[in-house]
């Protein structure tokens, strides 16, 4: 299995292109898969007087509104070619999640592959019909979200032309960070089984272990914010991996996918050189002479396990011994 990795550098760039490359780079550095931003008019998607949510209020941003926070964070259309090109030339996929009808047109144009439903937008009916009629490919946060909310939104992409093969359902919790008992990892697992869905995780705890977990229960996708530095002011900095962090939860992401194997109970090729070292066979306790009749007084079980397995012991006992054995010497018939 390869777990399709997104390094959500989201609006970490501060509006910034040198930075938003610099996150590119870091994302490349890591060996994710992807590195995605946030594509949004804010006088699209927020009222001039819409409050921050908690955990934007601690971001050393003085604007006391959403909407002048966000209008700081945008990129324009030519920043999102830039950074797009800057993506290939690096060998990165490229992805962004759209919050507007603009916006999602302007993804379209750039020919980005996947469309990337926020968890915010879970219950905008007209968004999820947009999103399916342009991205063949749907992966949806679900951050908030009730099992009949995300049930009503696949519904809606399903009707509007997207395969259910082509529906990833991030399990998601929108806490910036989550706390570890608020993470109920295992509701990713009831979304899979109630809808017959693609399923990953949307992370927003401290540190990397939560991702790896969720990878080793069958996350297809992993999505992780990551900053330059936590130390930056915005929004989301403080709740996001630096790229050390980054590169060590790639790592661990990798070697869980090769330790899940194929599911398959069978020695590995690496483990049947010890078996005979490891497993014991049946031997002479004591000097046995030929045609005397083997028995627990006069049988062992010891290593190595190069001669008659203990699994045939019932077999051996009640035979009659057909030469000399010394003690210890392997039984053979």
């Amino acid at each position: 299995m390869h777990t399709f990795i997104i390094a959500e550098a989201g609006v970490n760039h501060n509006g910034s292109v040198e930075t938003a490359k610099q996150l590119i780079d870091a994302a490349v550095n890591a060996g994710v898969d992807c590195v995605k931003f946030q594509t949004f008019k804010a006088t699209k998607i927020v009222t001039r007087h819409a409050q921050k949510a908690d955990y934007q209020r601690n971001d050393g941003d003085n604007a006391l509104s959403q909407f002048e926070m966000l209008k700081k964070l945008e990129l324009s259309e030519s920043m999102h070619t830039e950074l797009l090109n800057y993506c290939n030339t690096k060998g990165i996929i490229f992805l962004s999640t759209a919050f507007d009808d603009e916006s999602i047109d302007l993804l379209k144009k750039l020919s980005v592959s996947i469309g990337k439903i926020p968890s915010g937008e879970i219950t905008n009916l007209p968004y999820l019909r947009k999103m399916s009629k342009t991205f063949s490919k749907i992966i949806l946060s679900t951050g908030m979200a009730t099992m009949s909310e995300i049930e009503a939104a696949i519904q809606v992409l399903e009707q509007n032309g997207t395969k259910s093969s082509n529906i990833t359902i991030l399990h998601c919790n929108t806490e910036y960070p989550t706390k570890m008992q608020d993470v109920n990892l295992l509701a990713m697992l009831q979304i899979q089984k109630e809808f017959k869905v693609n399923i990953g995780y949307s992370d927003h705890t401290l540190g990397i272990e939560v991702p790896i977990a969720a990878v080793a229960l069958g996350a297809t996708v992993i999505e992780k914010h990551f900053t330059l530095s936590r130390t930056m002011q915005g929004p989301d900095h403080a709740a996001s991996l630096e790229p050390k962090e980054l590169s060590e939860m790639v790592k661990a992401i990798r070697n869980i996918e090769l330790a899940l194997g194929d599911g398959i109970k069978k020695p590995s090729l690496s483990e049947i050189k010890n078996k005979a070292a490891a497993r014991k066979s049946i031997v002479a306790a004591r000097k046995i002479e030929a045609g005397e009749i083997l028995s627990e007084s006069n049988l062992a079980i010891k290593r190595p396990g190069t001669g008659i397995s203990p699994m045939m012991w019932d077999e051996i006992t009640g035979t009659r011994a057909t030469k000399d054995f010394e003690e210890d010497e392997l039984i053979i018939i």
